[in-house]
C-alpha cells in the first residue's frame, strides 16, 4: 500500500503568519504475515505562503477574521481547496498564544480542513518544535555534542538545548524584534519590561521618541547580552530574572553550550548582518539581530547554520502514521477514545535507573502543560531494560512517583512503551495506585518527543488498541 496526502501547516505567530502545503507519502513497511506498520517515507514541500503580519484587533485580540482571510486566500493561490487537505497543524506561538481569544482562533481554524493537531505553544513547548524545526536536534546527535538553538522572533527567544541529539533542557526570554515599535521615524510601541530594562541601565525611552539609532542600537545589545548570560557564556551581571517569560526558570546552571543555531525572523540578520535600512520591518529586529552578532556569544561557541530560519517552528504539519499498538497492553475501556495528546519521550541514556526516568519525567513534564489548565501527556520509553517482575515493580514506582500533579487532576496516567512489558507495567501501576488514578498503557510503540497520539476504542477481541501518531513535519 502506497498513497500520497496533502498536509497543511499554519504558524500564527507574534510577528508572522505563514502557511505550508505538503506532499507525504506513506507505505505500509510491514510484510504480508506481520502487524502493518505504516510510514512516511517521503516528505515534500511544495507550497510556501508569503510572510504575513499576524492581523490584531488589539494588543490583547487575535483579528480572526483577519487571519481567516490570510489562509482562505493563500489556499487559493496554492490551487488546493479544503477537500484536497487531510491532515494538518495549526499552532499559535510567542505573545500570540496568550491572546485573550487564542484558543476560539484555534478552533476555528482547525474547522478549515481535515483532523489537525490544534495547539497553543507555550513557550517551552515553542522551543522544543523550533528546535526540532531548526534541525538543532540532528546536528547534536551528528556531532556527538550540545547545541542551543535560539529561535528569536517578535515578542520571544525561545531557547532549546539538546545533547548527543536528545532534549535536555529549554528556557524562554520576552527578547523579541517587536518589543519596540518603529513607524515613520518615531517610537510608537515599547514593551514595559523593556523599557523598565533600559531605565535600570540609564537610558530613557518612551513612545513619541525619535527612532535614534544609538540609543535603540543600546538596548538591543541589552538585550542581546540577556541571551548571552542566559546561556551562561557570560559573567556580566545584567539583571536576569525580568526578561525570563512568564518568571520561567534558566537553564541548568551546570550546562555547558558547545555549539548554537539560530532561527526566527530576527535570525536572518545574526548570520548576515549587513542592512542599510534599519527600521525596514516597523521595529528593532534587524538593530537586534545585528547586536547578536557583536555581542560575543559566537567567540565563545560554535555556530551551525540551521536547516531553516523564520520557518522553523512548523513548515509542515501532521502526517497521521496509523498503527495498532502491541498485545500485551493494560487499559479502561471507559476512558478510551482520546484524542491529540503530546508525547514526552523519554531518551536512553534517562531509562538507565527508576530514578533517573523519575528525574526526566520531571524535569520534561512543564513542557507539555499549557498554562491554563493541566493536560494528560502521553510518557514513551523503550523499557527494554525493565523485563523482570521486581524490575517492572520499581518502574511502576517510578512513574508513579514522577506524575503525582496529573493524578492531582485528574487526569489519566498514559504510558506508552517499545517493548512489551504493557501490561505487566499497567498492571502494577493499576494496583499500586488502588484505584486513586485511570492507567492506559500500551506496547508495540515508536514516536518522537513533540508528537501527538491519539488512542482508538480496543479492536481485535480487545486484545489491541488503534493507534495513530500525529507528527509534526520539519523541513530538516
Amino acid at each position: 500500500m502506497r498513497e500520497d496526502v496533502i498536509s497543511v501547516g499554519i504558524d500564527i505567530g507574534t510577528s508572522t503568519t505563514q502557511l505550508i502545503f505538503s506532499r507525504l507519502t506513506i507505505e505500509n513497511r510491514a510484510s504480508a504475515y506481520t502487524v502493518p506498520r505504516v510510514e512516511i517515507v517521503n516528505k515534500e514541500v511544495i507550497y510556501s505562503s508569503d510572510i504575513y503580519f499576524t492581523p490584531l484587533l488589539s494588543s490583547t485580540e487575535i483579528d480572526a477574521e483577519g487571519v481567516s482571510e490570510i489562509i482562505r486566500n493563500e489556499y487559493k493561490k496554492a490551487g488546493m481547496t479544503f477537500d484536497q487537505v487531510t491532515t494538518g497543524a495549526v499552532i499559535i506561538t510567542g505573545e500570540t498564544a496568550r491572546k485573550q481569544n487564542a484558543n476560539l482562533v484555534l478552533n476555528r481554524l482547525s474547522d478549515l480542513a481535515g483532523d489537525f493537531v490544534v495547539a497553543t505553544a507555550g513557550p517551552d513547548l515553542e522551543s522544543v518544535l523550533s528546535g526540532r524545526g531548526a534541525g538543532a536536534d540532528h546536528l547534536s546527535e551528528e556531532n556527538r555534542n550540545t547545541v542551543a538553538n535560539l529561535d528569536i522572533g517578535g515578542g520571544t527567544t525561545n531557547i532549546s538545548v539538546f545533547q548527543k541529539g536528545s532534549l535536555y533542557a529549554v528556557t524562554c526570554l520576552d527578547v523579541g524584534g517587536r518589543l519596540i515599535k518603529v513607524e515613520k521615524g518615531k517610537i510608537i510601541y515599547i514593551y514595559s519590561k523593556l523599557e523598565e530594562l533600559a531605565k535600570q541601565n540609564g537610558i530613557e525611552i518612551k513612545v513619541g521618541d525619535n527612532a535614534d539609532e544609538i540609543k535603540l542600537r543600546k538596548i538591543c545589545n541589552l538585550m542581546a547580552n540577556q541571551i548571552k548570560k542566559a546561556l551562561h557564556l557570560s559573567g556580566n551581571e545584567v539583571e536576569m530574572s525580568v526578561l525570563y517569560t512568564n518568571e520561567g526558570k534558566a537553564l541548568p546552571e551546570e550546562l555547558k553550550i558547545d555549539a548554537v543555531t539560530f532561527s526566527g525572523g530576527v535570525a536572518g540578520y545574526v548570520y548576515e548582518p549587513e542592512e542599510n535600512d534599519l527600521f525596514r520591518y516597523g521595529d528593532v529586529g534587524v538593530l537586534l539581530g545585528q547586536e547578536i552578532n557583536r555581542c560575543g556569544i559566537l567567540e565563545n561557541v560554535l555556530c551551525y547554520r540551521g536547516e531553516e530560519t523564520i520557518r522553523a517552528t512548523v513548515v509542515g504539519a501532521g502526517s497521521h502514521t496509523t498503527e495498532v499498538s502491541g498485545s500485551t497492553i493494560f487499559y479502561q475501556k471507559e476512558k478510551l477514545p482520546i484524542k491529540n495528546i503530546p508525547i514526552l519521550r523519554l531518551a536512553d541514556a534517562d531509562e538507565e535507573t527508576p530514578d533517573l526516568i523519575s528525574q526526566a519525567i520531571l524535569r520534561q513534564m512543564p513542557i507539555y502543560q499549557s498554562e491554563e489548565k493541566p493536560q494528560p501527556v502521553a510518557i514513551l520509553l523503550k523499557g527494554n531494560r525493565y523485563a523482570s517482575f521486581s524490575s517492572i515493580q520499581k518502574l511502576a514506582d517510578a512513574m508513579i512517583s514522577a506524575t503525582e500533579l496529573i493524578q492531582k487532576k485528574g487526569l489519566p496516567l498514559i504510558v506508552m512503551l517499545e517493548s512489551d512489558i504493557g501490561k505487566a507495567l499497567g498492571n502494577a501501576m493499576h494496583i499500586k495506585l488502588q484505584g486513586k488514578a485511570d492507567v492506559i498503557c500500551i506496547d508495540g510503540i515508536k514516536a518522537q518527543n513533540g508528537d501527538y497520539v491519539d488512542l482508538g476504542e480496543p479492536v481485535g477481541g480487545g486484545h489491541v488498541l488503534p493507534v495513530v501518531i500525529k507528527t509534526l513535519i520539519f523541513n530538516s
